[in-house]
């Protein structure tokens, strides 16, 4: 049988984060059945969405993928020429990434336009409908790019939720977000402490990733300040760069006389450390105020780490409570309490063994399959109409 032709269209090489990371191990997977081509971006976001330091990655490029840079989200002139150069591409699948209302007008025009051959099956791949942090425009944007796209792929029932507000109709699966193998393998606890410079005897937490409002790192700051942790020298590792003001955090940190408790870390974590930070942790926290879904719940799964994850959006839908970790309020003393009852009733040993069967479920190949029937289903639909 003639090999898929498949584009996905989104973040990849030479820009970095979890979008690239995630469009990247899907190609690889898609490679296994497929012929896999990633178009990205010559120019991703203008400078006042991009609060960092800088977009682009420092490790060496995949060789192993066909990634082509070709995709400029502010130039309406780039949307059409890119949709004509996909219709002679002319793939069987499009897979598009969705995770914020500015690129509507851009990927929802080459949607258009690419789609015109009537052969082209689109897959939307949403990471969110409805924005964390809202801005003008965001609902005609998003209403703009869902038209063209045949079906979706959500990976948590908020996101599916959101979707039917706009899209009510089409069909759409929900796939959990797959785990982040991209990283490496495990690296035992005392070896990751002694690369990053750790205590090996202390007891450490670990915050991972991107510090955004809704992310709840201040949440996170005042729980550390609770006593119930303090009596247990808990010690938290932020790991990720500020994506806002960095000075409030600062402020929390001395007003509740964090200095010595709070290890920043907040330049951009390489690919090949964030292993070390995982493996460091006894835990992972995510005190976030609003989610849908989290890839660092996959980057702790694949590392075996138990988690406290606060009860919103998606966020707990993959996290069994009392299982794999604890659920709890987005509030500093909930937080704090899920904590200290990890660590007072010696929950490592069978929380971890409780991570490593239940990350089983979550397989790229699980993805893949279904990214497979929902295109099939379009054509299908199609053809019973001829």
């Amino acid at each position: 049988m003639k090999r898929a032709t498949i584009l996905i269209l989104g973040t990849a090489y030479p820009f970095r984060g979890g979008l690239a990371a995630y469009n990247e191990r899907l190609a690889e997977e898609l490679q296994q059945t497929a012929d896999v081509h990633i178009w990205t971006f010559t120019v991703q976001y203008p400078g006042f969405l991009f609060p960092g330091k800088s977009q682009y990655s420092t490790d060496p490029p995949p060789a192993h993928l066909r990634i082509r840079r070709i995709v400029n989200s502010i130039n309406p002139l780039n949307w059409w020429m890119t949709g004509r150069e996909i219709r002679r591409l002319n793939p069987d699948i499009i897979i598009v990434r969705y995770w914020l209302p500015f690129m509507g007008p851009c990927l929802g025009t080459i949607l258009r336009i690419a789609k015109k051959d009537g052969h082209t099956r689109i897959v939307g791949l949403l990471d969110n409908v409805v924005p964390h942090e809202k801005r003008p425009g965001d609902v005609a944007f998003t209403r703009y790019f869902l038209k063209p796209v045949d079906v979706f792929v959500a990976m948590s029932q908020s996101v599916i939720n959101d979707l039917r507000l706009f899209e009510p109709v089409k069909k759409a699966s929900l796939i959990p977000h797959p785990i982040y193998d991209s990283y490496g393998e495990l690296v035992p606890k005392a070896a990751a402490r002694a690369h990053l410079q750790l205590d090996a005897g202390k007891r450490y937490i670990l915050f991972f990733g991107f510090i955004r409002p809704y992310k709840g790192l201040d949440l996170l700051l005042q729980a550390m300040a609770d006593e119930r942790l303090s009596r247990l020298d808990v010690q938290l590792i932020v790991a990720g760069e500020f994506y806002e003001d960095a000075a409030p955090y600062h402020q929390l940190i001395a007003q509740h006389q964090l200095g010595d408790k709070v290890l920043l870390h907040t330049d951009f974590i390489p690919n090949n450390d964030v292993k070390y930070y995982f493996c460091a942790a006894d835990l992972v926290v995510q005190p976030y105020k609003s989610a849908t879904q989290s890839g660092i719940s996959q980057i702790a799964y694949h590392f075996e780490k138990p988690m406290v994850v606060t009860n919103v959006g998606g966020l707990a839908e993959t996290i069994p409570d009392g299982k794999v970790g604890f659920i709890c309020e987005p509030e500093p003393a909930a937080i704090a309490a899920a904590i200290e009852k990890y660590y007072i009733d010696d929950r490592e040993a069978d929380m971890t063994a409780a991570v490593r069967v239940e990350k089983q479920q979550y397989s790229w190949s699980r993805l893949a399959a279904e990214i497979y029937k929902l295109a099939e289903s379009v054509k299908q639909k199609v053809k019973s109409k001829k």
